[in-house]
């Protein structure tokens, strides 16, 4: 079956998992603004609070959280789905390794929510430290996927 993929698909398809992950490493420092202006309006006086609230940043916040979730699960098995396909085997490696680090953290992290809307801050500072652990992941993740991506593009 993998056979009949054509050569051009095979090719190209190898650039859209870096693609994303780049716009969505892009996509988490936004969700860590918006988590830190949350955190501003939880902390500021009453009027303060009043002019923060309307610019709505917990639901930015839960909907960014809640696609990055998505698109990260979903780039990191097509990440996996491509380099099979081309390839035959998958790579085990570092590269590999804190991907399927970063999938398991934004998973836990989200899983976290629900705990944090009952104001535990156990589950909260949990939330940020395992986010800016994340974050350090992804950081490396993308220079790491670069150096792949320069072996590809050197080997067409």
């Amino acid at each position: 079956m993998i056979e009949n993929i054509p050569d051009p698909i095979k090719t190209y398809s190898q650039f859209f998992h870096p693609l994303l992950m780049w716009v969505l490493l892009a996509v988490s420092f936004y969700a860590l603004y918006l988590g830190s202006k949350i955190r501003q309006t939880r902390n500021a006086d009453s009027e303060t609070r009043k002019e923060l609230v309307k610019k709505n940043f917990k639901t930015r916040h839960h909907q960014i959280g809640a696609a990055l979730l998505a698109l990260l699960v979903l780039g990191c098995i097509g990440g996996m789905a491509v380099t099979y396909v081309n390839n035959g085997k998958l790579f085990v490696g570092p590269h590999l390794i804190a991907g399927l680090g970063i999938t398991g953290l934004v998973a836990i992290s989200a899983s976290l929510v629900p705990f944090m809307q009952k104001g535990n801050d156990i589950a909260r500072y949990t939330h940020i430290t395992l986010n800016i652990v994340l974050l350090g992941l992804f950081g490396w993740q993308a220079v790491s996927g670069t150096q792949i991506v320069q072996k590809i593009l050197s080997s067409l």
